[in-house]
């Protein structure tokens, strides 16, 4: 009724009205905070953490399963607990640990809840100050969070936060299990103990480790267990344990738990328990993780195959050429088709008699050796989201593997540590050291049950031994350690924003290899500012540690050329290093990021981790390193629904059909490889080329007439249009596709063979190139391309541009001798007139 004694002007202002209503109504659903806070994704950790037996109070204390069947995993083990708010407010670099075992003499603190500090050291102290940050997220951090990435929220706002604090704060709860060693010491002077430490916690699984043969998964009809009635099948397992006497799986039986973890977002579980007594990878074992239940049962939180450590490989591998094709080529061939294998392959550059035995006797207990790590994709009918397209970019890491005494079979064994520079997830894995229970062998958010991987072992003494000259003491590896914790304490607070973003040029593999880049410059800077190192390596030149010292300088140039390919080192790199290098730790300087493009180009080789991977593993093999290989493909129980994929260069899965070759891939990667800025050396190399040329062409040219100097009359501004025509056509673009794209670069592997093939087929391609472009393109060009001196002086000119390209991998050299010789030939010696004639 209202509505129809409404004037016709009022009822179409009142149904704007409506309009703008209805309007102003979406664009506040839409721009609402609250709107944004319905749609926050879970993150994989959320999920996991509600299964009970995922949470650390699942595991009593008080409960120690038997001693002759278990170990702890260290020294001391305890949880972090971060500090209240109002005690974060100190400014102090501490957290508080509840201990969970402790050695002998300590046994009363177990289940007690101590101060964990760093020791009264100014160097720890320093280097704690150096990466101490204030904490304030930014925009971008909370949007990361909303999709469900765990950042360290406690601890936004809180101001001076420290490696401790970065470290038990990380996660949303206080359930960071870390293992301390025996340099812990216990401060008994205040009221309450205090543990003192002087190197970062170790990120851990379990608090007990066994070594048992999985036999079969105990049926739900057993009386010895009791099954939710839901559970269609059993994560309840027989094993038997490792006798020491028979050296045999026929020790005492048990009944273990070995839960399944539910599908995450995923959709499917990060481990699963099925089948997995029929795994290849238990064949010698398995290495079980974690802690007895309320009642009394084992419950599994890890596992580790015992035959993926042991020092005798599956496979040996002697000679540099096969050691290199086996790391480029062989390592991740048949991916798909091994999932559930693994191999282990000793790759050894001199091939010497029974190399088996020698290689193994290198192996001794307490050597060291660095560790390359790397990870593929998921496919399957349940594969990951490609961020690439045609690009499986996997994950790179470092780590250190030590030789040890096995607990249980009193064999030598590797143990492997990662120094993880891993950026914010929904996972919940932590940037920090890791043990391999921890990273690879969690059930909850390991990565050896879903991925395949590549851990490269490299034993080389120049690098793993210390340097003792005349008391002057240097440790490489110790520094290289150094340099790694700093870069995952400043990834675990993202500097302070609250998340290490990933760009192409901060990412885990750019980031990693900028710690071995200062790791360099740490040690040049310690010998240059050292004269007693000097003087010692000069009076000693034939000193066994001389000659190891000099190795490592060699390694340190081949290193540096790899880090940095185009000679231009970045500023951030010099930021790090500067501060970080032994010139000025703990200063007030901060070190900063540079997330542009051309900051990641600068040092390519380390944008993609399986050619970091790749390329690092090549340097040290060409240099004698020892290597061992262990590599899995989705090793443990079955999962139907995925299947490993092998990590790729940029664009690597686009290949030639019924080959591996990635002709994108190798073409990208040889133009990156050629814009390496020009040394002293190779301009040389341009001046002798450029005089061969001229003695030969000159003469050559003359004889037949086609040579004759005839200087062009056109003023010089078309003289400059004419040479900066040529300077791209012909020769940028003619010698990126006859040189850069057609022959491997000496950067690249590659024989004596390939190397002349290419040289070969580049060549003929380059002289039948010039008759092609004038009959179809160039038609000035005729009938000078057809002319047989002009193309003897074209393949003259082919071979000394190849030569060129062969000594430097310069794309300028050859640019520019290229150009030279064009622009000479056309302005001075009638080149011009000849096409102007026609």
């Amino acid at each position: 009724m209202i509505w129809h004694g409404l004037s016709r002007k009022a009822k179409l202002l009142f149904t704007r009205f409506l309009l703008l209503v209805f309007i102003a109504v979406i664009a506040g659903w839409q721009l609402s905070p609250i709107q944004a806070q319905l749609v926050q994704q879970e993150s994989n950790y959320a999920i996991h953490i509600r299964q009970n037996f995922n949470q650390s109070g699942f595991y009593p204390i008080a409960k120690i399963p038997s001693v002759n069947l278990y170990k702890p995993i260290g020294d001391w083990v305890g949880r972090l607990i971060l500090p209240t708010k109002q005690q974060l407010q100190d400014g102090l670099d501490w957290v508080w640990m509840e201990v969970q075992y402790a050695p002998p003499t300590a046994q009363n603190l177990v289940g007690n809840i101590v101060r964990l500090e760093w020791k009264k050291n100014e160097d720890l102290l320093a280097l704690d100050q150096a990466v101490t940050r204030d904490v304030n997220f930014t925009s971008e951090v909370i949007k990361s969070q909303k999709k469900g990435n765990i950042h360290p929220f406690r601890l936004n706002g809180v101001r001076h936060v420290g490696i401790l604090r970065s470290l038990a704060g990380a996660n949303p709860d206080d359930n960071v299990i870390v293992v301390l060693d025996s340099s812990t010491i216990i401060d008994a002077s205040q009221e309450k103990s205090i543990l003192q430490i002087e190197r970062e916690p170790v990120l851990a699984t379990g608090r007990f480790y066994g070594l048992v043969k999985i036999i079969k998964p105990i049926q739900s009809s057993s009386k010895t267990i009791s099954f939710p009635k839901a559970k269609q099948y059993t994560d309840y397992f027989l094993v038997k344990h490792y006798n020491p006497n028979s050296n045999k799986f026929d020790g005492l039986q048990e009944t273990i738990h070995i839960p399944q973890q539910v599908i995450d977002r995923r959709n499917f579980a990060p481990s699963s328990s099925q089948q997995i007594e029929q795994s290849p990878a238990g064949e010698d074992g398995w290495y079980i993780y974690g802690a007895d239940d309320a009642k009394g049962v084992f419950t599994v939180a890890a596992l580790a195959p015992r035959s993926l450590f042991q020092i005798q490989p599956r496979q040996i591998i002697t000679g540099e050429k096969l050691g290199l094709n086996y790391i480029q080529e062989v390592n991740w061939q048949n991916t798909e088709k091994n999932k559930g294998k693994f191999n282990t392959v000793l790759l050894k550059p001199v091939e010497t008699q029974n190399s088996l035995n020698q290689s193994i006797s290198k192996w001794q207990e307490g050597n060291k050796a660095i560790v390359l790590h790397l990870f593929g994709g998921i496919g399957g009918r349940n594969a990951e989201a490609v961020p690439v397209p045609y690009t499986i970019t996997g994950h790179f890491a470092f780590g250190i593997a030590e030789v040890v005494r096995d607990e249980f079979t009193k064999e030598l064994r590797f143990e492997t540590k990662y120094h993880q520079i891993y950026a914010q997830n929904p996972d919940g894995i932590i940037a920090g050291t890791h043990t391999w229970a921890d990273y690879m062998g969690n059930l909850q958010r390991g990565w050896v049950a879903t991925r395949p991987i590549s851990d490269i072992l490299i034993k080389f003494d120049p690098v793993t031994q210390d340097y003792d000259f005349g008391g002057v003491k240097l440790s490489p590896l110790e520094q290289f350690q150094q340099q790694l914790q700093v870069t995952m304490a400043r990834y675990r607070v993202g500097d302070g924003t609250g998340g290490a973003i990933v760009s192409p040029a901060t990412s885990c593999v750019q980031d990693a290899s900028q710690a071995l880049y200062t790791t360099i410059l740490a040690i040049k800077n310690q010998v240059a500012t050292t004269p007693q190192i000097q003087t010692w390596v000069r009076a000693n030149p034939n000193h066994p540690q001389a000659l190891r010292f000099q190795q490592l300088v060699e390694l340190g140039k081949s290193l540096e050329q790899q880090l940095a390919p185009l000679g231009i080192v970045r500023a951030d790199w010099q930021s790090q290093a500067s501060i970080l290098a032994g010139t000025g730790i703990g200063k007030t300087t901060q070190p900063f990021e540079d997330r542009s493009i051309w900051a990641g180009l600068t040092t390519w080789r380390t944008i993609m981790p399986r050619q970091a991977h790749d390329d690092l593993a090549t340097i040290f093999l060409k240099h004698g390193a020892i290597m061992q290989v262990l590599r899995t493909n989705q090793v443990g129980g079955w999962q139907p629904n995925i299947t490993p994929i092998a990590p790729t260069v940029l664009l690597g899965q686009i290949k030639i059909p019924f080959t591996n070759i990635s002709p994108i891939s190798i073409i990208l990667n040889r133009v990156l490889a050629s814009l390496a800025v020009p040394t002293l050396k190779d301009w040389l190399v341009v001046a002798l080329m450029l005089i061969i040329y001229s003695v030969i062409a000159l003469p050559y040219g003359w004889k037949f007439g086609f040579l004759h100097i005839q200087i062009w009359s056109a003023n010089w501004i078309d003289k400059c249009l004419l040479a900066l025509r040529c300077l791209f056509l012909p020769a940028i673009v003619e010698e990126l596709f006859f040189r850069v794209f057609l022959l491997p670069n000496p950067s690249e592997i590659s024989n004596w063979l390939e190397v002349s093939l290419g040289a070969i087929v580049s060549l003929f391609l380059f002289i039948l190139y010039h008759p092609l472009n004038a009959r179809m393109f160039f038609k000035a060009g005729t009938p000078t391309f057809y002319n047989r001196v002009f193309l003897v002086l074209a393949a003259f000119l082919g071979i000394i541009c190849t030569v060129a390209y062969t000594l430097t991998g310069s794309l300028f050299v050859i640019v520019l001798i290229h150009w030279v010789v064009v622009v000479v030939w056309l302005i001075f010696f009638g080149g011009i007139r000849r096409f102007h004639n026609n």
